[in-house]
Parts: C-alpha cells; structure tokens; sequence
C-alpha cells in the first residue's frame, strides 16, 4: 500500500485534473444506470402493469426539489401524458428515445472522463521518468560499475512501462469502479432491501477468494521484471560487443544465455499468467451464482407475494445487479495488475532512493575561476576493501603540465578521476586555490575542466552537436574554429552533410583518429582552463595519433594539463612526470632527470624504444 501511494503522490502537481475526471465520471455512472431504471416503466407499457392508483399521483406534476423522489416523479409525471395521448406505441418510442439520449449521455462523458485521465497518466508517467533520470543523472560512476547497465534501462524504460499499465492505468478503477457500485446499490436497495442484503452476504466471498490468489502474484512479478532486467543486459552486452562475438565464433554461447534467460523469464509469465487469468473467471463465476441465487430466491418471494416487486420491477432488478458485476471484475483484475506494478515501481525506487555519494555541499564555496594551483595532499583512495592509491602529494601549478606514467592498473585514471569528483578520496583531501574540492559546487568545478579520454565518448548526433555538446548558444563559427584547431574541420568538411552529419551510434561511422578530433574539439569550443588527458593517443595508429597529438598540444598551450601517458614519446616536455606503480609514486622529476637514474621509467622507456 506504500508503494501504491508513493506512485499516486506522483499525480499531486495535477490535482487540478481531479474534480473535472470525478464530475464526467459521476455523470457517466448516472445516465449509465438510468439506461437500465428506464426498462422499467418499458416493461409496464409491455405487460400492461401500470397501477390505476399510481396513475392519480403521478397525473400532478411535482415542485421542484434536488432528490430522487423529484426527478422519478417528474419522469411518470410526463411519461403518463405520453401515454395517455399517444398509446402504447408512443410511449415505446417516448421511453426509447430517453434510453438512446441516455446512452449517448452516458457515453460521451465516459469518453471526456478517459480523456482527463490519459492526459494525468501521461503527465504521471513522464515526471516519474524524468525523476529516475535525474536520479541516475545524480549518481556517482562507481554506480554504474557495479550495476547491470542493462537492468537500469530496464528500470527506466520496462518497469516504468508497467507501472504505467497496472497502477497509473488502475487510476480509472480507484473512483469510477467504486461509485458505479455504490450508486448501483443504492438503487438496488431502494427497489429492494431485502433481496439487497441478500446478495451482499455473498460478495466478501468472492473478494476473499481474489485476494488469495493476487497476493501471489507479486513475488512472481518481482522475478519477471529482474528477468527482463537480464535479457536487455544480455542483449547490450551482445550488439555492443558483436565483432568480438564472430571474431570467437561466440555466437553459440551467446545464443544459450540468451535461450536460457528468455526460457526462464516466459516461465515466470506463464505461470503469473495462469494465477492473473484464473481472477476473472473466478469472480465472473461467483457473479453468476449469486445472480443464480437472486433469481431462485427474488423469484420464490415474488410468486408468493412476499416482495413488495412486481415482475417488471424484478426483471429490472436483475439487471441491473447484474451490471454491478463488471465493475467487480474491473476491479479484482486491477487488483491483479496493481501487483505486477507494486514490483515493478519497488524496482524503480530502488534507485530513487539511492543516496548519491557525491553531492555539492548545501553552501558551496563561490568558485569562478582557477588562479594558482592543484595540490593533492597524502591522498589515498579504494575501492570497496582494495586500497587503489596510496597517500599521493604532489602540486599541479596553473599553467604547467604534469604527466602520469606506470604500469596498467597502477592507479593512474582513477587518480585523475579524483580531479572532477568523479570520485572522492578514502583519506587525505584535494585542494584548489587552497580550498577542498568538496567546498565547490559540482557544476561550478567540472566548468573548470576539459576531460579528452583514451575511448571517445560521442553521441549519435551530428557533428556539430557532437563539438557544441555542453555549451549552450554555440556558434558555427566557434564549432568551425575549435575542429580547425583540433586537426577535425578538413575531414569534417569532406563529409556528405558536413557539420551536419549524423556519426552514427558511439560514431561508428567515423575513424578511431576522427572520432578522438571530434572529442578534442569538443573540449576546445569549452576553453577550459584545466585539462586531463587519459591516454587520448594510445589507441590510435602513427598517422592518426600525429595529427591528435598535434591537436592536443595546441589544446594544452596556456592550460593546466594532468595527462596520463602510455608511450612516454608524448609527454617528454611536461614541466613534472610521476612514476605510478601499485598506487604510489615511486619516482618524480622531468624527463631528462628520470632518464639519469636507474628505475621503472628508464626501464618504461627502454622497452618503447626497443
């Protein structure tokens, strides 16, 4: 029930909606039931069973006043000059007419109500979306490591999907359902109390037995959804990875992981499924017996003259009961759903509620511009129980370049992910201009810093959206002039559309080396004062990796530059070089001093020279 109330708190901002949805409900619910107390006075005219006594008092037309007794007296009131002056036959069409206007009533605001709540459930469903991004917008990367990429799409976009359909789609169930009942019996108890009270023994019956049967749908739903969490992980990880997939003729291991997860996520929805569609023919089984049992009974009290009915008012009665059972069955089968919702939206809060571990401080320190210098001071960092950086110091003064050189998986790119927070240190603190980088508000430190990756992140936009990404109201001329300066605009402009062209997913239409430009250029248009640089060249052949490292020391003049360097070749001018290894730094100096002594960047740099 939290749950189910979290979901509905999600449709506060559109309160507005809600008296206009229950007026065109109500409306919709009472000319839905005076299409059937109309088949009354129809059958009178049928079987000639209007009372003479009752004619007398409905000859006089009635004074006004807002109750039932009014408007039933004001209908026999006319319905009796219809019959009087126009017979049976006109009375037919008089009755009819009313039954077609009141369907049409009844039709049209059932429409206009539907149209209120699609528009509450579209706004519902886009603000609990947007509420999941931002939150995953929020977390820190260590997040996205140790979760499935795959199951938090699924959150977004599956799980969020059915709670559209059960929960925020069960909205219509919550009042229209409910009232059409209530009304229903209150007119059922005005025709007959006795018989009334009858049917109502057996209801909570059937509630009970529904009951049973949807509370074991949600542990069945819980396992549905993190199944489907799996296969679009599954399916990330296969078209993402699919060259590697052929090059190891892998194809047949992953057809059987994906076999094995589809086979057991279908026999979690078979067997849900068998649990959701026994609810209805349940309860549409208990509503014939209890319409079986008016009828033996409501039947057996008005052939002996015990009720107060006659038989057109019997034969209305039973209809009427009668439409009370398809709002019961609407209701146990949105019982059914709201289950499969509940566990979808548990899964969705489960990130909602994830506490971010890097946030900006309540009254961040005012941080506009970046004046003298970097200093990380007896900095240590790890990851979970694995000690990754070891007590670091070092200072990185504006306008020079400090390089990062070891062994793979010494601690070089998580120490310069400390820089922007994407990360924070275990012990120790960074400082900037003698201020913690915890001081500074996120966005106002990442403006600061230009960040061009070994992997080149882009987006399958075009060019110039690629270039201009982060810097609002970027002109063609900025976007022009930043890929002239990153070595980007010749082959830019030998393309189809130009700056214009769509890259494709991940720029999968580009090259290794144009795709590292476009990124270069990207952190150009931002004019950073700081720059990190995470072995933006390794992965790139000799000509391409030229033309970038030409880019890049154009992109590094007047900056403050953390590089992390693979070949040593590219970084020989920086102003300090720190020898990294099993997170420490275990020797420091320029490149001609590390060349004079004997240790690991001598040795680094022996073996690229070989």
């Amino acid at each position: 029930m939290k749950t189910y109330l979290r979901i509905l708190s999600y449709a506060k901002p559109y309160g507005k909606f809600v008296p206009v949805y229950i007026v065109y409900a109500f409306l919709s619910i009472v000319f839905g039931l005076l299409n059937f107390t109309l088949l009354k006075p129809l059958f009178d005219v049928i079987f000639e069973q209007v009372d003479p006594q009752v004619l007398e008092v409905y000859q006089q037309k009635p004074d006004f006043s807002f109750s039932v007794e009014y408007f039933s007296h004001l209908f026999n009131h006319y319905f009796l000059e219809v019959a009087s002056e126009y017979g049976k036959l006109g009375t037919l069409f008089y009755v009819c007419g009313i039954i077609v206007i009141s369907v049409f009533l009844s039709n049209l605001f059932t429409y206009l109500s539907g149209v209120v709540l699609a528009k509450v459930r579209a706004l519902v469903i886009k603000r609990m979306r947007m509420d999941i991004f931002n939150q995953v917008s929020k977390l820190h990367i260590g997040y996205f490591s140790n979760e499935r990429k795959g199951d938090l799409m699924s959150k977004m976009t599956n799980d969020v999907q059915e709670v559209e359909n059960s929960i925020v789609q069960s909205l219509r169930v919550v009042f229209k359902e409910p009232a059409t009942i209530i009304l229903y019996f209150a007119v059922l108890f005005f025709m007959s109390a006795k018989l009334t009270f009858f049917t109502i023994l057996i209801i909570p019956i059937t509630g009970a037995i529904i009951g049973g049967i949807t509370r074991r749908l949600k542990k069945k739903a819980v396992e549905s959804q993190q199944s489907l969490g799996r296969i679009v992980n599954i399916l990330d990880e296969s078209l993402g990875g699919m060259r590697v997939i052929k090059a190891f003729n892998g194809e047949f291991f992953m057809k059987k992981k994906f076999d094995e997860e589809t086979d057991y996520y279908s026999g979690v929805n078979v067997n849900m499924a068998r649990k959701n569609e026994l609810a209805s023919p349940i309860s549409q089984f208990l509503g014939v017996t209890v319409v079986a049992g008016i009828l033996v009974y409501g039947g057996s009290l008005v052939l002996s003259g015990e009720s107060q009915l006659g038989a057109s008012d019997f034969i209305t009665y039973i209809i009427i009961f009668t439409q009370v059972l398809n709002p019961a069955k609407e209701i146990s089968r949105a019982v059914s759903s709201i289950q499969r919702g509940i566990a979808s939206a548990d899964r969705i809060f489960e990130v909602v509620d994830t506490n971010p571990q890097i946030n900006s401080p309540e009254k961040p320190v005012k941080l506009s511009k970046f004046e003298k210098e970097i200093e990380f001071k007896n900095v240590s960092f790890a990851y979970e129980d694995t000690l990754v950086l070891k007590n670091i110091q070092f200072t990185l003064e504006r306008g020079k370049t400090i390089a990062l050189v070891g062994p793979s998986g010494g601690g070089k790119s998580t120490l310069a992910d400390l820089v922007p927070r994407f990360y924070d240190p275990a012990g120790g603190e960074i400082l900037l201009d003698g201020n913690n980088l915890k001081d500074f508000s996120l966005v106002d430190l990442r403006s600061l810093m230009g960040i061009v990756t070994q992997e080149s992140i882009l987006f399958n936009d075009s060019v110039f959206n690629n270039i201009a990404f982060g810097v609002e109201n970027a002109t063609e001329e900025q976007v022009i002039e930043a890929a002239k300066i990153a070595n980007a605009h010749q082959f830019i402009s030998q393309m189809e559309n130009g700056y214009q062209t769509s890259i494709g997913e991940r720029g999968s239409k580009l090259s290794g080396g144009q795709r590292q430009r476009i990124s270069i250029a990207r952190a150009v248009l931002k004019n950073p004062p700081i720059l990190i640089l995470d072995e933006a060249t390794s992965a790139l052949d000799s000509e391409s990796e030229l033309l970038v490292q030409e880019a890049l020391t154009k992109l590094m003049a007047n900056r403050t530059t953390l590089v992390i360097a693979h070949r040593l070749s590219t970084i020989q001018h920086a102003d300090e070089i720190l020898v990294i290894e099993k997170g420490e730094i275990v020797q420091r100096g320029t490149h001609t001093e590390l060349m004079q002594k004997t240790g690991l960047y001598q040795k680094l740099s022996s073996i690229q020279s070989v």
